[in-house]
């Protein structure tokens, strides 16, 4: 590798970076370079203390009085609106509830009825599953002539047909992000409405949602925001649609008064009218830790460091490796991408397995795309090193052609 990029001189970039003190607040594995937090964050150290004493003391000392003495009734709002400043929300417009699936139907649904003479939901080809089965489902379920569209250049598409653009703001597979300002404008401009699934971006780029006009958004907790396996989702709404919130699921926690226990539903004001069940507050206390956490790390230099990392790892990648044909699947304009890295090739299940196998922790998506996120809170300069150097060696040696990493297992 030539002088300018050495080892020694990204271990200099590493002491340098501001960054760096929050790695130190995480449980990593000392033998494994973690490059899957786009899909699983990591442990903060702080999560099992906090659950420990919610179980321990709240719970099993207040048992049923923990939901008045300890507030846990509140969670989803309280922790909600924490979120809705790490994306940019207004004040009042965030909730933290249910799964990114199920806070896509909600929001959905609530978009078909605002827009009652339109009959179309776009969306993009290659947007992730989920997104795309919920809004069939529902089309299907309301037998109302609704379509489900997905092209290639969605904004291209808008007209006058359209309810909703329903797009992820960062996508799944190659980390190419959309401006969401000027899709946004572009939406309403023909009088459609926006949903964006901030799965990919929340806790990994800056959001500004309020100031980018979003009617609808929803994510989930356990990548970037580092929540714990299954962490509860969120959804947001911007405020001038609250009065008129017509919701699909209607439980007792969205009425205005639960404890009433009125037998017909009455809409609690806000964004509370989205609540369903009972909180869940092992979970919401697993979440609230990496959101108070990302609440204190400086944006600009996360997403100085995102971007940092990723040109280093493509340079890398290109400069060590470009005889094994890795085909770049990520944007090379910082601008347009998210906190991650793809890159295609045949061999993409077995060389990910291999790495897998020797610490390197990325993972796989059909049918032939190596993802690698680069979550800046706890990859450091020198770890894209190692890693490449890992990569090159599974290929020069031919590692990735051994049986036992071919094999399919049921999370990639």
């Amino acid at each position: 590798m030539p002088a300018s990029l050495t080892r020694a001189a990204l271990e200099t970039l590493d002491h340098a970076d501001e960054l760096a003190p929050f790695r130190d607040e995480f449980d990593l594995p000392a033998d494994v370079i973690y490059l899957d937090g786009n899909s699983l964050g990591p442990l903060p150290k702080a999560t099992p203390g906090r659950v420990a004493e919610v179980v321990a003391r709240e719970w099993g000392q207040s048992l049923i009085r923990g939901w008045n003495t300890h507030g846990w009734m509140r969670l989803p709002l309280r922790i909600g609106e924490k979120l809705g400043r790490i994306i940019g929300a207004e004040p009042g417009s965030t909730l933290v509830a249910d799964s990114t699936s199920v806070n896509l139907f909600k929001l959905l649904a609530a978009a078909l009825e605002a827009r009652p003479t339109r009959r179309m939901i776009l969306t993009e080809t290659g947007n992730f599953p989920t997104d795309l089965y919920m809004a069939q489902g529902l089309a299907a379920l309301l037998r109302r002539g609704h379509e489900v569209r997905a092209v290639a250049d969605p904004v291209a598409a808008l007209n006058q047909d359209v309810a909703i653009l329903m797009l992820t703001h960062v996508n799944y597979r190659s980390g190419a992000m959309h401006d969401m300002a000027s899709v946004t404008r572009a939406a309403h401009a023909v009088g459609a409405l926006t949903l964006w699934d901030l799965s990919h971006s929340a806790g990994a780029v800056p959001l500004r949602v309020a100031e980018d006009g979003a009617d609808f958004a929803v994510g989930c907790g356990y990548k970037y925001l580092n929540g714990g396996p299954g962490a509860p989702a969120f959804l947001s709404v911007a405020p001038r649609l609250h009065a008129d919130l017509r919701l699909p699921l209607t439980g007792w926690l969205g009425h205005a008064e639960p404890f009433a226990f009125a037998p017909d539903y009455r809409p609690a004001e806000g964004i509370g009218r989205a609540t369903v069940g009972t909180p869940p507050v092992l979970s919401l206390a697993a979440l609230e830790v990496g959101v108070d956490q990302m609440l204190r790390v400086p944006m600009d230099a996360l997403r100085a460091k995102s971007q940092r990392l990723i040109d280093l790892f493509i340079a890398l990648i290109e400069q060590e490796c470009a005889e094994y044909e890795f085909r770049l699947l990520t944007p090379r304009d910082a601008a347009i991408r998210g906190s991650q890295v793809a890159f295609g090739h045949a061999d993409g299940h077995a060389i990910m397995q291999a790495l897998i196998a020797r610490g390197v922790i990325g993972d796989f998506r059909s049918p032939d795309v190596m993802r690698f996120g680069l979550a800046p809170l706890y990859v450091r300069h020198t770890d894209v090193w190692d890693a490449v150097s890992v990569l090159c060696e599974v290929m020069r040696t031919g590692a990735w052609r051994e049986a036992s990493v071919a094999e399919r297992r049921a999370v990639t």
